[in-house]
């Protein structure tokens, strides 16, 4: 027999912090539906980060404690508000709270949950689109790859430099963001963070080779 599903986690997300957007408004209607459906609101996380990485500091604790079984379903009001980052991620999501005994309801879109009769095949037919969607992805890089060698391009096969907004990580920082999070927020290393907000004084080329070395003599 299957147990009764009680405790809700509400995950709620946008991605500005500067209150153009207000994760109130899904909460709301969140709350209202656990309560027209008699489940007990165990957690409620909330994120005001972009949906295209899952370094989210609410998004994280979310699974950590999904695993420790703290409550029997999430909610969200839209699974973009999951995620962004497409859709092999966003049912990877999905198994792993599947995995832990979780399951998962999307408030806007019926088709989009793990719960009731349905349940079963849409797992299924997730896993089969997260893997179709893999092999697409693998075949229109292999593809580009081809394109660009058959037009003596190769010079493109590297991986793109990326540059660090030297504004937007200052900002950040006075903000009092962390250079991790700094790094997560524009999609760079934190060691390039650092040493965009570090920069190091140029030495000269001949005392950096010897100099001390001769003063000593």
């Amino acid at each position: 027999m299957k147990r009764r599903l009680e405790k809700a986690a509400l995950y709620a997300r946008v991605s500005t912090k500067d209150g153009r957007q207000d994760t109130e408004n899904q909460l709301i209607q969140l709350r209202e539906y656990c309560a027209n459906q008699g489940w007990e609101i165990a957690g409620e996380y909330v994120d005001h980060e972009t949906g295209g990485t899952s370094k989210r500091l609410r998004f994280q604790q979310m699974f950590v404690d999904a695993s420790r079984r703290k409550f029997d379903l999430v909610l969200v009001w839209a699974l973009d508000r999951l995620t962004r980052e497409g859709v092999a991620e966003t049912f990877e999501y999905i198994k792993r709270l599947t995995t832990h005994g979780v399951q998962f309801v999307s408030f806007r879109e019926e088709h989009f949950r793990t719960t009731g009769p349905a349940g079963e095949l849409m797992i299924a037919v997730a896993a089969w689109i997260a893997e179709q969607e893999r092999v697409r992805r693998s075949e229109r890089a292999k593809a580009a790859i081809m394109k660009l060698r058959r037009e003596g391009r190769t010079e493109h096969l590297g991986r793109p430099r990326k540059v660090v907004d030297h504004t937007r990580a200052q900002r950040l920082r006075a903000e009092g963001w962390s250079l991790g999070k700094i790094a997560a927020e524009l999609g760079v290393s934190t060691m390039m963070v650092y040493r965009r907000l570090n920069p190091q004084p140029k030495t000269d080329a001949k005392e950096g080779l010897g100099g001390k070395g001769r003063s000593g003599a």
